[in-house]
C-alpha cells in the first residue's frame, strides 16, 4: 500500500475553517498508568497466553533480546582478551580460594575469589552473585554468607567464581550508592539521560560483567564450560535471572529472594532502560525453561507468594517443554535473606542437575572457616591496576566501541547490507520496544461530504495496549457523490498534530495536491499531540525519576508505535503506502519504516536537526539507547532499497550514511536529499513517481 497525507486546492471550498475536525472523545490507555517496580503485575497471562512451545520460544526470544538491548548488549559488544589474573591461593586443604580479576572491557576490571576443589578432572562452575550488603560478596553473618556458600559449593565439587558487583568491595571504578527509589543524579556518570541514549547503564555493566565471567569460568581447565550455574539473593538474584534470560550457556539457575509480582527490584543495577517495557521479571524469568530453575522465597519479604503466584505461572511455561520437573520452589520463615536453610536448598537443587552423576540428598551445609576480608580483597589498599578507567573514562571508552562497531559494520554491498540487518535491525526495534505484532482496528465518528471531497473522523485503536489515535482520512469524489478510485494512500504525521497540517500553509498545499491527483490521505495526531495529549489528571511522565524509561515508553518510542498502528490499519486497505513525516515528525516516521515492509516511498522532513551532538536527541528525540542502535543512520540504511527523500537537512543532519547504504545496495537513484524544505509539489512528485 501507498499512504500520504495531504489537503488538496478544494480545501477552501470544503471550508476548513469551518469544519469542527476533533473526533471526540478518546480513552488512550498509555495516558492512565505509568508503570513502575512496585506494581502489582498480574502473571497468570503466562499460562493463559502462550498455549505451545512454539509460540513461548518466539516470546523467549524476544526477551532475551530486550535483556540484552536494555543492557547496551546489541549487538554484542567485541570480546576483548580477559587478561585474567589469579593470585593469592590459600590452602583449605580440599579446597582453595584466590584472589582473580579480568577485563570485562580494556581497563573496566571484574574482581572476586576463585573457589576451587582440589579434586582432578573438570568440575562444574558457579558463579556467584551478591546482593545490596553493604559488605558486598564479603558479607558473613547468620542472614548470609557469600565466602561460606562458596566454599561449600567448592567442597560439593564446583569451581565457584563469587564477584563483585560494580560498586563493591574490589570494583571501585564506578561508585554509585543503592537507592531505594532510584532516582538518577543530574551529573552521575552511569545515571544521566545521555548515558542511558548510549545504553549505558550500571544494569548493563553488570550483564556485561556475568557475560565475560561465563567466559573467565569456560577458559579455567578445570571447568566443564557445558556445566555452567548461576545462585544470588536480592539484587544478585536479579543478576541471577537477566543472565540466564541473556545467555544461554547458563545451565542451572536460582535466583533467591528476588522473583516477584509485586517488587522488581529497587537499585539502578536492576533498572536498565527498556528492561521491563511490556513484561516484568517473572516472565524474564521463564526464559530459563527447559533449563533447570530453583526459586527461593521467603516470608519476610516481596517473594511470600511465589509458591502460589510465580511459581505456577513460570511452571506453566516449563509444562510446554514436558520439563515441569526442571523448575523447583521453597518458602521460608524468614525475613528477605540467603539463610542456611535456602543455601541447602539450593545445594540440594544443584546437587541433582550440575554433577554428572547427582549428589545423595538433601546435601547440608558443612562447616568452613571464613578468611579474613584482607586476605579475600584483590585490592586491599585501594590501589587499582594501572590503566583502570574512571567513570567518565568508561563512558567516553563505551561511545568510542560502540561507533567503532557501527562504522566497521557499514555496508558496503548487497551482502554487507543484509548483514547489516542482522545485527541491528534487532538493537533498533528493542530501542523502540516495537511489540512483534500490531493488530489495528478503525471506528469512523462521522464522514462530511464536502463538494468533490470527502472527510472521515477515525479513530484508531489496537487491541492488547490500548491505544487511541485520532485521525482523519481525505479523499476526493466524483461530481456524483461517489468515490473515486484512489491511486494510493499517505499517511501524513505532524509535529503538532493532523491540525497543523490545515494550518500549515506547506503542508496544506502538499495535501491538496495528494488529495487532487487522488490519493487517500490519512491524518493522525501521534501520541502527545494535537488532541491526543494527556488529561490534566494524568500520571507525570518523568523520564529521570524512579526508573520510568525501564517500565515505559518514552513520547517518541510511543509515537513511532502510533505510525505503525496506523499503517497496520492501512495495510488492510490494500493500496499502495507512501509515509510522510512534517517537522521532527519526519524523523519519527523514519525511525518506524524499517519495521512496516509495505511502505514503499518516505518523506523524510529532516527538521534540520543536528546529529553531530546528542543534544537534539536528548532534548526532542530521547529513546534509550537509541544512540547505541546506530539512531537516524540505523534507520536509513535499514529502509534500504526503498524509496526514501530527505529534505530539509540545513546541512546539519547527516545523510552520508544513507547515500552509502544506497549506493552498496545498488539503489542510489532510490534516495534524495535536500538541504532546503521540499515544496508540496516536489513531495507530491516524489510520491507520484512511485506509481
Amino acid at each position: 500500500m501507498t499512504i500520504c497525507l495531504v489537503l488538496s486546492r478544494y480545501a477552501l471550498a470544503w471550508g476548513y475553517g469551518e469544519m469542527k475536525l476533533d473526533v471526540g472523545e478518546i480513552s488512550d490507555n498509555r495516558f492512565g498508568l505509568v508503570r513502575h517496580l512496585n506494581l502489582d503485575y498480574d502473571v497468570s497471562y503466562l499460562a493463559e497466553r502462550y498455549k505451545s512451545r512454539e509460540e513461548w520460544s518466539k516470546r523467549a526470544v524476544e526477551l532475551r533480546e530486550q535483556v540484552l538491548g536494555a543492557a547496551g548488549l546489541l549487538p554484542t559488544p567485541e570480546k576483548r582478551p580477559l587478561n585474567a589474573r589469579i593470585f593469592g591461593k590459600i590452602d583449605h586443604g580440599d579446597y582453595t580460594v584466590e584472589k582473580c580479576y579480568f577485563e570485562s572491557y580494556p581497563g573496566f576490571y571484574c574482581t572476586g575469589n576463585l573457589y576451587r576443589p582440589k579434586s582432578p578432572g573438570r568440575h562444574p562452575g558457579v558463579l556467584n552473585t551478591h546482593g545490596h550488603w553493604p559488605e558486598g560478596r564479603l558479607v558473613n553473618n547468620d542472614n548470609s554468607s557469600i565466602p561460606g556458600r562458596a566454599a561449600n559449593l567448592a567442597k560439593q565439587g564446583y569451581v565457584v567464581f563469587s564477584y563483585d558487583m560494580v560498586g563493591y568491595n574490589d570494583s571501585r571504578q564506578v561508585r554509585i550508592p543503592y537507592k531505594p527509589t532510584g532516582l538518577p543524579e543530574k551529573h552521575d556518570a552511569l545515571g544521566n539521560r545521555r548515558c542511558r541514549l548510549w545504553g549505558i547503564s550500571l544494569g548493563g555493566l553488570q550483564t556485561w560483567n556475568s557475560i565475560r565471567a561465563v567466559d573467565f569460568l569456560q577458559s579455567l581447565p578445570d571447568v566443564d564450560p557445558d556445566r555452567i550455574a548461576i545462585t544470588g539473593a536480592s539484587g544478585g538474584g536479579t543478576q541471577t535471572f537477566l543472565l540466564t534470560a541473556a545467555d544461554p550457556r547458563v545451565a542451572v539457575a536460582a535466583p533467591v529472594v528476588m522473583v516477584s509480582h509485586t517488587m522488581q527490584g529497587g537499585c539502578r543495577c536492576e533498572n536498565p532502560p527498556n528492561l521491563r517495557i511490556d513484561t516484568n521479571n517473572v516472565e524474564i524469568t521463564a526464559t530459563a525453561a527447559p533449563r533447570p530453575l530453583f526459586l527461593v522465597a521467603a516470608t519476610g519479604d516481596w517473594t511470600k507468594d511465589t509458591p502460589e503466584v510465580e511459581f505456577p505461572a513460570i511452571r506453566s511455561i516449563y509444562k510446554l517443554f514436558g520439563a515441569e520437573d526442571r523448575v523447583g520452589c521453597v518458602r521460608f520463615e524468614a525475613p528477605h535473606n540467603y539463610n542456611k536453610d535456602s543455601r541447602e536448598a539450593v545445594y540440594s537443587f544443584f546437587g541433582r542437575w550440575l554433577p554428572e552423576k547427582p549428589l545423595p540428598q538433601p546435601v547440608k551445609e558443612q562447616p568452613v572457616e571464613v578468611d579474613d576480608n584482607k586476605d579475600l580483597l584483590c585490592f586491599p589498599d585501594g590501589k587499582l591496576p594501572e590503566g583502570a578507567l574512571g567513570p567518565d573514562e568508561i563512558v567516553n571508552r563505551l561511545i568510542k566501541d560502540s561507533e567503532l562497531q557501527l562504522e566497521a559494520n557499514r555496508p558496503k554491498d548487497a551482502a554487507g547490507l543484509e548483514r547489516f540487518r542482522k545485527l541491528y535491525e534487532p538493537a533498533l526495534r528493542r530501542a523502540l520496544s516495537i511489540p512483534s505484532t500490531v493488530n489495528a482496528q478503525a471506528e469512523e465518528r462521522g464522514t462530511s461530504n464536502l463538494d468533490e471531497a470527502a472527510v472521515t473522523k477515525l479513530v484508531i485503536r489496537d487491541g492488547v495496549r490500548g491505544a487511541e489515535i485520532p485521525a482523519l482520512l481525505f479523499e476526493a469524489r466524483r461530481s456524483g457523490g461517489s468515490s473515486t478510485d484512489p491511486k494510493g494512500v499517505v499517511l501524513m504525521v505532524h509535529e503538532h498534530g493532523k491540525a497543523a497540517i490545515l494550518n500549515t500553509p506547506a503542508d496544506k498545499a502538499c495535501l491538496e495536491l495528494l488529495v487532487e491527483r487522488g490519493y487517500r490521505v490519512l491524518a493522525i495526531d501521534a501520541f502527545n499531540t494535537g488532541e491526543h495529549v494527556a488529561p490534566k489528571d494524568a500520571p507525570v511522565r518523568d523520564y529521570d525519576k524512579d526508573f520510568f524509561d525501564t517500565y515505559n515508553r518514552t513520547d517518541v518510542a510511543e509515537r513511532v508505535y502510533d505510525i505503525l498502528l496506523a499503517l497496520d490499519w492501512l495495510q488492510s486497505r490494500r493500496l499502495q503506502i507512501a509515509l510522510v513525516g512534517q517537522g521532527k515528525a519526519g524523523l519519527w516516521c523514519l525511525l518506524a519504516r524499517p519495521f512496516s515492509s509495505k511502505v514503499e516511498r518516505l518523506v523524510v522532513d529532516a527538521a534540520g536537526i543536528d546529529t553531530s551532538t546528542d543534544e537534539a536527541l536528548l532534548d526532542d528525540f530521547y529513546v534509550p539507547c537509541l544512540r547505541r542502535a546506530g539512531d537516524f543512520r540505523t534507520a536509513a540504511a535499514l529502509a534500504a532499497p526503498g524509496d526514501l527523500f530527505i529534505h530539509n537537512t540545513q546541512g546539519k543532519f547527516d545523510t552520508s550514511w544513507a547515500e552509502s547504504v544506497y549506493k552498496a545496495a545498488g539503489r542510489s537513484g532510490a534516495l534524495k536529499t535536500m538541504d532546503r524544505p521540499a515544496a508540496a509539489a516536489e513531495i507530491a512528485r516524489w510520491i507520484r513517481e512511485g506509481d
